[in-house]
């Protein structure tokens, strides 16, 4: 099967290719085109969001709240947190 999915430089395929390719029309979807059409880097985990809406809001919304809500480190640290572990697993975050 040939890799037609646009990615921005250094974005690797997924080993879901269907779920890569998917177009179920969610804000997921056209986050993702909008980030592809612009050349940019994006999460990868947006298309399984893309692929399965009803399946994964609930993951989004726990992710926002661990991220955002009131707690004794600030948003900005948790995110630094989230983007030294990512990059500690070689992903993009």
């Amino acid at each position: 099967m040939s890799d037609d999915v646009k990615r921005g430089p250094g974005m690797k395929p997924m080993f879901l290719p269907d779920v890569e390719r998917c177009a179920t029309p969610s804000p997921y979807t056209a986050l993702i085109r909008d980030r592809q059409q612009a050349g940019f880097e994006y999460p990868q985990i947006w298309h399984m969001f893309a692929f399965l809406p009803k399946a994964t809001e609930h993951l989004a919304r726990f992710t926002q709240e661990i991220l955002r809500s009131p707690a004794p480190m600030s948003p900005g640290i948790r995110e630094l947190i989230a983007a030294f572990t990512s990059y500690r697993n070689d992903c993009p975050f």
